[in-house]
């Protein structure tokens, strides 16, 4: 069963998702709602045209950092530096990107103007960010997502070279298990994911960590200064 929401700044509880994970239709995106859905357990995602739809999926596809698997060939590749990454310094190219990038079997895009101004206004107030990926001074790979306590919210990544993407999170893991950064939520399940080391969690696991690592305080702001932070591949 799944609710529609008025303009009231509220969720259902999680459990009363359907069999899907959709929880509830309508609503807004403004930065006090976003908010409160991650704080929950809970994300939007939904197509041009549609109404805002809610998602707590169950199980919930995750990655511990400490469990991160790194590939011998993935190794060479970011030992070379064949990559140059970086934090924050394109955000709004980076969603762009992940919003117009052609996908096998999708049509379209679910990130929708709506989607785009909300997660730059997140950016702007220092909670969304962005892992760029440059070869030869162009962006060919990166991600963003949502930061709050100690955890990290995937929310889209792209790449037009091979393994472009898998650099850009590559890094931005393992430089985010050094500042104790634990859960990275990646939504729902994805082959990719899967072969770095996500895995599949019951919902009522990932909403009780989520009450632990959201008491840590934010690591709000411009994420620049992460690429000073020392990984060893």
């Amino acid at each position: 069963m799944y609710y529609f929401l008025d303009q009231n700044l509220y969720f259902p509880p999680v459990e009363l998702a359907d069999e899907d994970g959709i929880l509830a239709l309508g609503g807004d995106l403004s930065q006090e709602r976003l908010l409160l859905a991650y704080r929950s357990g809970i994300f939007p995602w939904y197509s041009q045209g549609d109404p805002i739809i809610w998602w707590s999926p169950n199980p919930r596809f995750v990655l511990y950092p400490k469990n991160l698997k790194v590939s011998k060939s993935m190794r060479t590749i970011l030992r070379q530096g064949r990559f140059r990454v970086s934090f924050d310094q394109a955000f709004e190219q980076v969603i762009g990107a992940c919003r117009h990038i052609p996908r096998s079997g999708q049509y379209g895009t679910w990130i929708t103007d709506e989607m785009l101004q909300a997660y730059l206004d997140l950016h702007h107030q220092g909670y969304a960010h962005s892992v760029e990926v440059w070869q030869d001074e162009q962006l060919v790979g990166g991600l963003y997502g949502v930061s709050m306590g100690r955890v990290f919210f995937g929310e889209s990544m792209f790449s037009k070279v091979s393994n472009a993407s898998k650099a850009g999170f590559l890094t931005l893991t393992q430089k985010l298990a050094q500042l104790d950064f634990q859960l990275i939520d990646c939504q729902v399940h994805t082959t990719h994911l899967e072969s770095l080391g996500a895995i599949h969690i019951p919902r009522t696991t990932f909403v009780q960590q989520l009450h632990h690592l959201l008491r840590i305080p934010t690591w709000r702001g411009n994420w620049q200064s992460l690429e000073q932070v020392g990984i060893d591949y």
